[in-house]
């Protein structure tokens, strides 16, 4: 049986969202904030981390900022799993420029607790489509007793069943070979 400690990434720094580099898909690279920093600094010295065997994370910006902070404090390896990205605010993977648009989705997707509906708008990701991409990832690291997963409040939310969690926010995840 293996162990997940989800964590959610730092609060990102916006002070350069939408410009230079951080428009569009930019806004991915976006890194932590002082605060986040801090969020994440704490996080380390939980208990519930300690004697992981790993680090895997989302390759966006705060994420692998999260990340590499928590590998630097509890002297562990980090692999980057692309699987492990936030949600998608449209399957079809078009880019919504408009962030308008985004939170138009977003907050669809939420009402209807990520089960899709003919009176859906958006082409969102649903719930099962986040448990679809995230359940391999997992596989691949099931021979491990304990993993931290660095990642996105929305995938965590869907994916464990749980309220969205705040930055920073840890929570455990067993998993066997029954669950496959």
């Amino acid at each position: 049986m293996t162990t997940y400690c989800f964590i959610r990434h730092g609060k990102d720094d916006t002070s350069e969202a939408g410009t230079g580099i951080y428009r569009d898909q930019g806004h991915d690279m976006l890194t932590l904030s002082p605060a986040g920093i801090s969020q994440i600094q704490r996080a380390a010295k939980d208990d519930r981390l300690k004697g992981a065997d790993l680090i895997i994370s989302s390759p966006f910006g705060r994420a692998m900022h999260s990340a590499a902070i928590l590998s630097k404090e509890l002297q562990l390896d980090l692999c980057v799993e692309t699987r492990l990205h936030e949600w998608r605010a449209d399957r079809t993977l078009r880019w919504i420029s408009d962030f308008s648009e985004s939170d138009a989705s977003y907050r669809e997707m939420n009402s209807f607790r990520g089960i899709p509906s003919p009176e859906q708008k958006y082409n969102w990701e649903t719930a099962d489509d986040i448990q679809r991409r995230v359940r391999p990832v997992l596989e691949k690291y099931s021979e491990y007793r304990k993993v931290i997963v660095v990642t996105h409040g929305t995938l965590m939310q869907y994916f464990l069943g749980i309220d969205h969690p705040d930055n920073g926010e840890i929570c455990l995840y067993q998993y066997d070979d029954s669950d496959r």
